[in-house]
Protein backbone atom coordinates (compact mmCIF):
# COMPACT_ATOMS: atom_id res chain seq x y z
CA UNK A 1 0.00 0.00 0.00
CA UNK A 2 2.76 2.07 0.86
CA UNK A 3 4.79 1.75 -2.14
CA UNK A 4 1.51 2.13 -4.52
CA UNK A 5 1.03 5.79 -2.82
CA UNK A 6 4.35 7.14 -3.17
CA UNK A 7 4.64 5.53 -6.54
CA UNK A 8 1.22 7.58 -7.70
CA UNK A 9 2.71 10.77 -6.18
CA UNK A 10 6.33 10.32 -7.52
CA UNK A 11 4.46 10.04 -11.08
CA UNK A 12 2.37 12.79 -10.96
CA UNK A 13 5.19 14.60 -9.57
CA UNK A 14 7.13 14.00 -12.64
CA UNK A 15 4.25 13.92 -15.20
CA UNK A 16 2.92 17.40 -14.10
CA UNK A 17 6.41 18.83 -15.04
CA UNK A 18 8.30 19.46 -11.76
CA UNK A 19 10.80 17.55 -13.19
CA UNK A 20 11.33 18.57 -16.48
CA UNK A 21 15.00 18.29 -18.04
CA UNK A 22 13.89 20.88 -20.82
CA UNK A 23 16.20 24.19 -21.11
CA UNK A 24 13.57 27.09 -20.17
CA UNK A 25 14.23 29.84 -23.11
CA UNK A 26 16.12 32.70 -21.59
CA UNK A 27 12.81 35.56 -21.65
CA UNK A 28 15.35 37.96 -19.53
CA UNK A 29 17.45 38.16 -22.39
CA UNK A 30 14.73 38.49 -24.87
CA UNK A 31 12.85 41.81 -23.08
CA UNK A 32 16.29 43.35 -22.85
CA UNK A 33 16.82 42.67 -26.50
CA UNK A 34 13.40 44.06 -27.07
CA UNK A 35 14.11 46.93 -25.04
CA UNK A 36 17.20 48.37 -26.91
CA UNK A 37 15.70 47.53 -30.31
CA UNK A 38 12.75 49.91 -29.24
CA UNK A 39 15.23 52.58 -26.95
CA UNK A 40 17.31 52.86 -29.95
CA UNK A 41 14.93 53.33 -32.58
CA UNK A 42 13.37 56.12 -30.34
CA UNK A 43 16.29 57.63 -29.38
CA UNK A 44 17.19 57.54 -33.44
CA UNK A 45 13.97 59.25 -33.90
CA UNK A 46 15.01 62.31 -31.33
CA UNK A 47 18.40 62.84 -32.61
CA UNK A 48 16.93 63.23 -36.23
CA UNK A 49 14.04 65.38 -35.21
CA UNK A 50 16.29 68.00 -33.27
CA UNK A 51 18.87 67.89 -36.28
CA UNK A 52 21.87 66.65 -33.81
CA UNK A 53 22.26 63.60 -36.56
CA UNK A 54 21.04 63.80 -39.55
CA UNK A 55 22.39 60.63 -41.11
CA UNK A 56 20.18 57.59 -39.84
CA UNK A 57 23.63 55.55 -39.39
CA UNK A 58 25.19 58.43 -37.42
CA UNK A 59 21.55 59.05 -35.27
CA UNK A 60 22.20 55.27 -34.45
CA UNK A 61 25.86 55.21 -33.94
CA UNK A 62 24.92 57.71 -31.29
CA UNK A 63 21.42 56.04 -29.89
CA UNK A 64 23.68 52.51 -29.39
CA UNK A 65 26.26 54.37 -27.45
CA UNK A 66 23.77 56.33 -25.15
CA UNK A 67 22.32 52.83 -24.44
CA UNK A 68 25.56 51.36 -23.75
CA UNK A 69 26.22 54.17 -21.03
CA UNK A 70 22.76 54.24 -19.79
CA UNK A 71 22.50 50.78 -19.30
CA UNK A 72 25.48 49.18 -18.73
CA UNK A 73 24.35 47.00 -16.71
CA UNK A 74 22.09 45.01 -18.97
CA UNK A 75 23.58 42.17 -21.03
CA UNK A 76 21.81 43.92 -24.05
CA UNK A 77 24.34 46.66 -23.70
CA UNK A 78 27.48 44.32 -23.69
CA UNK A 79 26.47 42.51 -26.77
CA UNK A 80 27.89 43.86 -30.10
CA UNK A 81 25.18 46.45 -32.61
CA UNK A 82 24.15 44.07 -35.19
CA UNK A 83 23.85 46.42 -37.96
CA UNK A 84 26.79 48.24 -37.31
CA UNK A 85 28.95 45.03 -36.22
CA UNK A 86 30.32 47.69 -33.61
CA UNK A 87 32.20 45.87 -30.10
CA UNK A 88 31.38 47.29 -27.03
Amino acid sequence: MRISVLSVLLAALFLSGCFSFTKTPPIAGQVEDSFKTRWVAKRMSELQATGAATDPREARRIAVEEFKKKYEYTAAAQKPDPVTNANP
